[in-house]
Formats: C-alpha cells, structure tokens, sequence
C-alpha cells in the first residue's frame, strides 16, 4: 500500500468468507450491492477468473442502465482474493477512456467473528489517485462495502 498512490477500504463482515465471496462472484448477489442505493446495476458478464470480463451498466431510475464498468479479472485466488482492473477491457484491449485508470484487489480474510474484508485500490499516478478521491472514493466505496456486509450478514 503507497498512500500517494492508493486508496483502501477495511471493514470486519460479521458472515462467513464463503457468504463473501458468494456476493462478489454471483451476478444476482452481485447486483444487489454493487453501486450505491438507490441507483441499481445490472451485471452484463461476470467471468471471475484470471482474464475474465467484468461489465456492469448503472441506472439512476431502473428503467434507462447506462455502461457503468467494463473491466478483466487479473487475479482470482477462490475465497482469498479478488484483482481486477479497468485499465484493460473485458476484451483486453486498453480502456479508452478509462475514468480513473486503477487495479482493485479485494482479499477475504478468516476473523473469528466472520470475513476480514480489505480493497486496495491502486492508481497510476497521484493525479489518477486524487481524481479518485475527489470523485467519491470514500462515499462510494464505503457504502457499496456496507450493502455488501449487509448482504452477506443476512445470508441472502
């Protein structure tokens, strides 16, 4: 973890890794948390495995779903961990233009009162990394992580 370079979300998930990890690699779990309520996502192709495509569209209203994400797995280490970036596309071409070019790695780890659960979000640049921040970084991290804990501690 470079401070001037990444930004980081660390919470304790009172559910089991396995409940975790279900809710990152399942689209319909998936879509229940993946972007901050009220607006909802729809889940184009979720292929959790190195080199997979990860696409997403938005939508403010429910009705019009906009392209939100479209990324590739680099990592996928089952119940451990999760790296993703959106610098290269689900068709591993460069992202043109990428919004915020970064690699996102999320582990899962075993806490006696559920999943330790950490995102480092890795930026090219401080700029990248600040433009991150600015745009919401905090907020929007932190609330998709709190539906996710939510998610997962009801065992949907």
């Amino acid at each position: 973890m470079n401070p001037d370079l990444d930004l980081t979300v660390n919470r304790l998930i009172r559910a089991p890794r396995k409940s975790v990890w279900s809710a990152w690699t399942e689209p319909g779990r998936l879509e229940q948390w993946w972007v901050p309520a009220p607006a909802q996502t729809r889940v184009d192709r979720l292929d959790v495995r190195p080199g997979g495509g990860f696409v997403t569209r938005l939508s403010e209203d429910g009705v019009s779903f906009v392209p939100h994400l479209d990324a590739c797995f680099i990592i996928v280490d089952e119940f451990e961990r999760i790296v993703f970036t959106n610098a290269l596309d689900s068709a591993w071409r460069p992202a043109v233009p990428a919004p915020v070019p970064m690699t996102a790695e999320i582990t899962f780890g075993d806490h006696p009162d559920g999943t330790e659960y950490n995102v480092v979000v890795r930026h090219g640049d401080p700029a990248a990394r600040a433009r991150h921040e600015e745009l919401g970084f905090v907020d929007g991290w932190g609330t998709v992580t709190a539906q996710l804990a939510e998610l997962a501690e009801r065992g949907v």
